[in-house]
């Protein structure tokens, strides 16, 4: 069933109905457990959702990563077992939410957006993340498998590293910044694309050139749209009363809000760019038919006047006293030849040519 009509599904249905809203990216959903504390540590991979509350235990902090959102019944038993409100498993299930921060009485509820970048493709492939941030747990919800999450988990199993000894609190923004880091790395990538594509405006602009420029437009306004919102979020967490948050972790949130500001400094800088590449393309191609114009007209206005004495002599008029002259015919070639020279010669002194 395509979106658009699963769309008209919840068309009247009461707030809170769960019905998956996207493109279904993943044959069965994955769910793995983090739990851990200073001193201990376990993962595991869930199977049977019943068990998933045998997870969570006292004193620890629990980090659940859900891969595939299309199984309601299994977002369900995590919403029961957490917990959550149905308004939050509904925002979870419609892929097409933008990012966005919510307060409820115990966790907060976070919407993000992850981009996930091949340089072989033409085009990004946008991922909905969702966070529920608690006390002591924290729920990721993605619509694929894969992330840039590898080097948290590697930090988790390192029994000195520093995410072992904070709370859900601090997971959660290390869990942001991996996204925010996420967005440098594929923005120096595309400052090289520009960058080869400024040269190859300079020096030889092809059809293909402005193929791809559209292209890098188009992945701009994708990053614009993911970018700018998530600001929001991140201030809303950063000045929140709640106190999930400590307030040593609020000075790391802050740090991460100037980072998006960086993020969307660049991209709004990369658009100018892109959108002054647009203007040189379409004024290097009008330079280049300006240049062949120039041309015709040259020749063309050294051809009128030799056309014109062409036209006079080539008429089939008896009596012309210039055709009974002996050297008539070499006579007109060097009055032809001459009118052809002082042309090209006072184009040259124009600097026409």
């Amino acid at each position: 069933m395509s979106r658009k009509n699963r769309k008209k599904r919840k068309v009247g249905l009461p707030p809170g109905s769960l019905i998956h809203i996207g493109e279904r990216k993943l044959e069965n959903i994955r769910v793995r457990a983090f739990t851990y504390n200073p001193e201990t540590f376990s993962e595991c991979e869930v199977t049977d959702l019943s068990k998933l509350a045998e997870v969570r235990r006292s004193g620890c902090v629990c980090w659940v990563n859900i891969d595939g959102l299309h199984d309601v019944m299994a977002l369900e038993e995590i919403g029961r077992v957490f917990g959550l409100h149905p308004l939050v498993l509904e925002d979870i299930l419609n892929t097409d939410q933008r990012p966005k921060t919510e307060e409820y009485e115990d966790y907060f509820f976070l919407v993000l957006k992850m981009i996930n970048y091949y340089k072989d493709r033409p085009e990004f492939e946008e991922e909905q993340m969702s966070l529920v941030l608690g006390h002591d747990f924290v729920l990721s919800f993605q619509e694929l498998e894969g992330d840039v999450f590898d080097p948290i988990r590697d930090r988790l199993r390192n029994e000195k590293s520093r995410i072992r000894s904070q709370g859900a609190d601090y997971l959660g923004y290390t869990l942001l910044d991996a996204i925010v880091d996420s967005y440098f790395v594929i923005l120096e990538d595309l400052g090289d694309r520009i960058e080869d594509m400024e040269e190859e405006l300079v020096t030889d602009p092809k059809p293909e050139t402005l193929r791809d420029l559209h292209g890098l437009k188009r992945r701009m306004i994708l990053l614009r749209r993911s970018i700018w919102p998530l600001r929001e979020v991140i201030a809303g967490l950063e000045k929140s009363r709640l106190d999930l948050i400590r307030s040593e972790t609020r000075l790391f949130l802050r740090d991460v809000y100037d980072h998006t500001i960086q993020v969307i400094d660049q991209v709004e800088t990369y658009r100018d760019i892109l959108s002054g590449m647009l203007d040189i393309y379409l004024s290097s191609q009008s330079m280049k038919l300006n240049e062949v114009m120039k041309v015709l007209t040259i020749i063309s206005t050294i051809f009128i006047p030799l056309t014109f004495l062409a036209g006079v002599y080539g008429m089939n008029f008896h009596y012309m006293p210039e055709i009974g002259w002996h050297y008539a015919y070499f006579g007109l070639w060097g009055v032809m030849l001459a009118v052809a020279v002082t042309m090209l010669l006072f184009f040259r002194r124009k600097k026409w040519i």
